[in-house]
């Protein structure tokens, strides 16, 4: 295909571009040619990686005749790679180190000592040079600017909110999809895809990074949410669309395991619909919306992708694991270890396996490589309900509420919190008023990581996407009215007290501050919960937040009064040094070093007479310092938060003695000859409250198993309480009278009513007895409780309707029924609250239907497993607690397994 070069001339060879094997040949070509010139080895394997990169380069965005150019002598090696698409200049991106594609530009600026590119003619001419006598100056290297790809007519497309971190992957993700669907189709396998289409697209997703890169700058990719505007086409809408085509083609793909490009997660997803959504909206007329404001799936991370911190797992109070996405453990807090009964350092680097209960680990591992191979989560974002494996072999309930990240270095992690479920383990340490520890997968203790601001809004904005400035939108009465609404709101929908003052912070610095702070106090312990800055990137990831030196005699600075109660105190902005200041007030002053500030206000969190912390406000430009007269209005925003603290504070003491209330009161099931005896207990998974459902299950003194199940209405301390009497008055009663089931519920009922406050409950008792040879048979009366459940192998499984009753604290006094079954060897008997099958907006035939389909399906397994598959398939979402007690006669239950 080549003529042989004219004398002198460096030699060349000609390659078709749209081939694949153009690269290698391109590669074998330079090789020899340096080899020829006797170049040194470390030189010649340099160039065989480079001239790959430019040619794979060359082939996967240009698709022309490719010419390959080689100039060799004493002081340099240079290689030329040419197409004759100028239009399509290389575009280097931001990669994460880990990334497998999108790395070839900034390797070759990295190993060449010179590089660059020219247009000549209708030709682009990218090259590199490797020196083989370094030393002197020499001209820098750049690939030149992004350019658009076309002389149209532009249009700007504004992106409100955009999540840098998260746009890099996202961008990461599409370019790895589409390059290896572009390879797959060299090789005649076109995955559905016209190969016309699949070059648009990819000529689409390359003008589209382009123009992030021009609208990015000098930060394309910083992590923290910007705004930006894309210079796009204005006719682009129709490309924008069959891109998104191909990708959602490409993406089916990837679940159904034909490309090795794993499918995106839901996040990442999540952010590129909703920029491609952006793009043809806008150029079709209509208005941005922000990333900001999308609703997403609970399975979704946050705003935006945060490196997760080592150090956070480790402080959190919570029990964590991090796994990697090879499902080994990275990382592991104290609390985790100790709950299982491991050092930490003997627990990184295991599989997650070995935490999992064998009977469970075949579902993780299906779970997890079905999430790795078709993004599509099954229990990410939600709190389910399984045991977990001490290290002795026992099992540990927990709720385990698993959140997926990919940080920005290229990895995905998954965090797991394991929350313990309520049981008879011993009693937990009294919780602390010390700060939610800082982490980045947005679970239910700790707040998200600082939301990250741009520092300036871009300019040229339509008015409706700009962002207040600092200050800018407090400052008329209007404004500060809605920032009070705000934040009030922003408190009241939290579901704890770390969201609700992370979102408080946000709205602070983008609407009156740029900086501000929050400290809580518990006694003398100040912890510093929460730090944040318009800009970001100005806050190391974990470095300012933490416990602080207690308030001590010693400490004078502003911080100090105001936690003793002084304030609001309007500061200068300046805060002096003192001889033998102490730890507290000399740290609060390398804030305002750190950061500057013309002026600030530092507020006392005072709510009924007690100072639960400060808060601190600080602007850095001098032409809008705070003001006497602003003093009022932070003092209207810290009373607000102020009472959501103690709110919060006296909401967690309550919760604590429900808690332990009910934990105490779950009983160690007995060992009973011929009966095998499982119960479980899980709190909701969707509210903090406490419920009053119960189970009970004990010998009675003529030889028969008394087994019961319960509820009683309301989710708060009382309903603890109740329970409590109720379950008491029912075993007292029980084991005194051993009278039939009907006679028991009647004489509790009747007590019920001699309580100060009679409690409004569901209940089923009844008693297993022996039948020679073998069998048992159950008589049970309900008092308004849902039907007990029996499981036949065999047979099937039915709902026992017999013995029903109106339910506990009517103030009817009506006689009660009783009903007998027998229970065959091998059948499962099942009691369980309303929280396990009942959904809004289902029938409650439907989920009754669902709770027989699934236990006749585990009517095989181990007791221990049924109730937790139970727990995992039904439960996982329930809106009220599950209590389940089962028993199956055929075998003893040796290991005397408690509920859980």
């Amino acid at each position: 295909m080549d003529s042989p070069p004219p004398p002198g001339a460096p030699p060349s060879r000609r390659f078709d571009g749209r081939r694949p094997d153009s690269v290698p040949a391109a590669r074998r070509f330079v090789v020899s040619v340096l080899e020829r010139a006797s170049v040194p080895e470390e030189t010649l394997e340099t160039a065989r990686l480079l001239v790959s990169e430019l040619a794979g380069n060359s082939f996967l965005h240009a698709r022309t005749e490719t010419e390959v150019t080689v100039h060799v002598d004493r002081a340099r090696v240079r290689v030329e790679v040419a197409d004759r698409r100028p239009d399509r200049m290389p575009l280097p991106r931001e990669c994460p180190p880990n990334a497998g594609t999108g790395r070839g530009l900034g390797v070759v600026a990295e190993l060449a000592d010179r590089h660059g590119v020219d247009r000549e003619g209708g030709q682009k001419k990218v090259w590199f040079e490797l020196l083989r006598e370094k030393g002197g100056a020499e001209a820098p290297s750049r690939w030149g600017p992004p350019r658009p790809l076309t002389g149209r007519d532009t249009a700007p497309v504004v992106l409100i909110d955009l999540p840098g971190a998260l746009h890099v992957t996202s961008q990461q993700h599409r370019h790895a999809v589409l390059r290896e669907l572009v390879l797959a189709g060299a090789v005649g396998d076109r995955l559905g895809v016209d190969p016309e289409d699949l070059l648009a697209a990819h000529d689409t997703n390359n003008l589209l990074s382009a123009a992030a890169l021009a609208a990015l700058d000098d930060r394309p990719g910083a992590a923290g949410v910007r705004t930006v505007t894309l210079a796009l086409p204005a006719d682009a809408g129709p490309a924008v669309r069959l891109l998104r085509r191909v990708l959602e083609t490409a993406e089916e793909a990837g679940r159904e395991e034909l490309l090795l490009t794993r499918p995106g997660l839901p996040q990442s997803q999540a952010l590129q619909d909703w920029f491609l959504d952006q793009i043809t909206g806008q150029l079709d007329g209509a208005l941005p919306t922000a990333w900001t404001v999308v609703p997403r799936d609970p399975s979704d991370s946050p705003l935006d992708l945060m490196p997760w911190d080592e150090e956070e797992v480790r402080t959190s109070r919570l029990p964590t694991v991090v796994v990697d996405d090879d499902n080994r453990i990275v990382a592991v807090n104290a609390p985790a270890a100790d709950l299982l009964g491991w050092e930490t350092d003997d627990l990184v680097g295991r599989p997650l396996t070995d935490l999992i209960p064998d009977h469970l680990r075949h579902r993780h591992r299906a779970a997890f490589s079905s999430l790795l191979l078709t993004g599509r989560p099954r229990i990410l974002g939600r709190a389910v309900p399984l045991p977990a494996l001490h290290r002795d072999g026992h099992l540990v309930p927990v709720r385990l509420l698993i959140q997926a990240q990919e940080t920005s270095d290229g990895h995905t992690v998954f965090i797991g919190q394991m929350l313990p479920r309520s049981t008879a383990l011993g009693p937990e340490p009294r919780p602390s008023h010390r700060r939610p520890v800082v982490r980045p997968t947005g679970l239910p203790e700790p707040p998200p990581p600082p939301h990250r601001l741009a520092a300036e809004e871009p300019p040229g904005l339509p008015e409706f996407a700009r962002r207040p400035v600092a200050a800018a939108a407090a400052t008329t009465a209007t404004g500060r009215l809605s920032l009070l609404a705000d934040v009030g709101r922003e408190l009241a929908d939290a579901s704890d007290l770390g969201p609700g003052l992370h979102a408080v912070s946000a709205h602070l610095v983008r609407r009156l501050a740029d900086w501000c702070v929050i400290d809580l106090l518990d006694g003398d312990t100040v912890e510093r919960v929460g730090v944040m800055h318009r800009d970001g990137g100005r806050i190391a990831s974990g470095g300012l937040e933490g416990r602080l030196p207690s308030v001590s005699e010693r400490a004078r600075g502003p911080l100090a009064r105001a936690l003793r109660g002084a304030g609001p105190l309007l500061l200068d902005g300046r805060i002096p040094s003192r001889p033998g200041e102490c730890g507290l007030d000399s740290g609060y002053r390398s804030l305002f070093e750190r950061f500057g500030a013309s002026s600030a206000v530092v507020a006392p969190l005072r709510a009924r007479r007690e100072i639960f912390g400060a808060l601190t406000l600080a602007r850095e430009d001098p032409a809008r310092p705070f003001v006497e007269d602003d003093l009022a209005f932070v003092d209207d925003l810290v009373r607000s938060v102020a009472l959501a603290v103690e709110n919060h504070r006296l909401y967690e003491g309550t919760r604590y003695v429900a808690e332990r209330l009910q934990r105490d009161l779950l009983p160690v099931l007995p060992r009973v000859p011929g009966l095998e005896i499982a119960a479980s207990y899980a709190t909701s998974s969707v509210t903090t409250q406490i419920g009053g459902d119960w189970y009970d299950c004990f010998r009675l003194p003529d030889g028969d198993t008394a087994l019961i199940i319960g509820d009683i209405a309301g989710h708060d301390l009382e309903a603890a309480i109740a329970m409590s009497q109720l379950r008491s008055m029912l075993r007292g009663i029980a084991l005194d009278r051993q009278e039939p089931a009907e006679e028991v519920l009647g004489r509790l009922d009747a007590a019920d009513r001699s309580l100060r406050s009679a409690a409004t409950a569901t209940c089923v008792y009844g008693r297993m007895r022996e039948l020679p040879p073998g069998e048992w048979e159950f008589h049970f009366s309900s008092a308004g409780h849902l039907p007990p459940l029996l499981v036949d192998p065999g047979r099937g499984a039915g709902l026992l309707e017999g013995g029903t009753g109106l339910m506990l604290g009517t103030g009817h006094d009506l006689p009660r029924e009783g009903a007998s079954v027998r229970v065959p060897p091998g059948a499962t008997l099942l009691l369980f609250t309303d929280g396990l099958v009942e959904r809004r907006g289902e029938d409650l035939d439907d989920s009754l239907r669902r709770l027989c389909d699934q236990a006749v399906a585990l009517a095989h397994e181990p007791l221990g497993t049924l109730c937790d598959e139970l727990l995992i398939r039904l439960g996982a979402d329930a809106t009220d607690d599950v209590a389940l007690l089962a028993v199956r006669p055929g075998r003893t239950d040796d290991a005397g397994r408690p509920g859980g």
